[in-house]
């Protein structure tokens, strides 16, 4: 397995990050298990997660993922120093109080390390921006806990790049870390969100990218093909987003590459987003050992000049 170097933090990470939110959610704490052995045996490491997973499903509280994940480390049939764990903190919804305060980031890291059952996260993320808070201040509660050893590397996520430049800037001004990752959302059919400034600003200060949703949230699978599809389905709410002309196009792009590897389309979504320019490692999430497949193929699929051109043409 190649590894990339994220960023300047000095961790190695596969070519691929295990999403967490399914985990507690719609993967069971057996069927994750089952899923993290599989893909470690496979020579990938790094997993990403959240406080908040999966807050929004009926009964839930937030850090049932994080739970599994704990549990999982727990059984010791990967040692805790060959995990690359990602966790984030300081999603809106948590309370208006909360977000990225000082306080509430001190309070944040303990839970999270407690479920995790784990002395140290590898990389902890500010999950949202929030205009209510220096960040300063943010990062100094930050630098304290990269400093006890309860962190050892931080970032941010979904940062524009105006709001990722002012946290750089607040870092030097304050002799304090800085975010050396960044998490945009980004895959074949969003592409704005991460492409232009951001990228160029994440490329210029050699920050490592891990960037979620590379499926689309399941639309870059192919399943999802008219309305009727997506009927009934988990996240079936969200495919209007993307069923339309264009969206099309993209999976019609996918089916002429698909013809010429026999891969599937989620390989080869998951692997276009991993050999674009400034990209460490995209995020892809599964809910059975068959959907892990996909990701385990994209971690070593190459695709030619010609099948990135045809897939950049056709998501631009």
């Amino acid at each position: 397995m190649d590894m990339r170097l994220l960023g300047r933090t000095g961790l190695s990470i596969s070519p691929v990050v295990f999403g967490g939110n399914v985990f507690g959610w719609t993967a069971d704490e057996k069927t994750s298990f089952e899923m993290l052995d599989a893909f470690f045996e496979a020579g990938f490491n790094t997993i990403d997660t959240a406080d908040v997973y999966s807050a929004w499903a009926p009964g839930h509280q937030g850090g049932e993922s994080e739970t599994v994940i704990g549990n999982w480390l727990k059984r010791g049939t990967v040692a805790r120093d060959k995990a690359v764990i990602v966790t984030k903190f300081g999603y809106p919804t948590m309370g208006d109080d909360k977000k990225l305060k000082a306080k509430w980031v001190v309070e944040a890291v303990d839970k999270s390390l407690q479920r995790l059952q784990t002395d140290y996260i590898d990389l902890y993320l500010s999950h949202f921006p929030d205009d209510d808070t220096p960040h300063e201040e943010t990062l100094g509660a930050l630098a304290k806990l990269k400093d006890a050893g309860k962190v050892r590397s931080i970032g941010c996520s979904n940062f524009s790049a105006e709001q990722l430049q002012a946290s750089l800037n607040a870092a030097e001004k304050n002799g304090l870390p800085r975010y050396d990752v960044l998490q945009p959302e980004y895959n074949l059919y969003t592409r704005n969100k991460f492409e232009g400034p951001l990228a160029d600003l994440c490329i210029a200060e050699d920050i490592g990218v891990i960037s979620y949703y590379a499926l689309a949230a399941g639309f870059l699978t192919g399943k999802y093909r008219k309305a009727e599809d997506a009927e009934g389905k988990t996240r079936g709410n969200r495919m209007p987003d993307y069923i339309n002309d264009r969206g099309l196009k993209v999976l019609a792009a996918l089916d002429e590459v698909a013809a010429e590897t026999g891969e599937s389309l989620a390989a080869i979504s998951i692997a276009w987003v991993a050999a674009r320019p400034g990209i460490t490692a995209p995020i892809a999430s599964a809910t059975s050992l068959k959907q892990l497949e996909a990701i385990i193929t994209a971690g070593k699929l190459n695709l030619t000049d010609a099948q990135m051109a045809l897939l950049n043409e056709a998501g631009a």
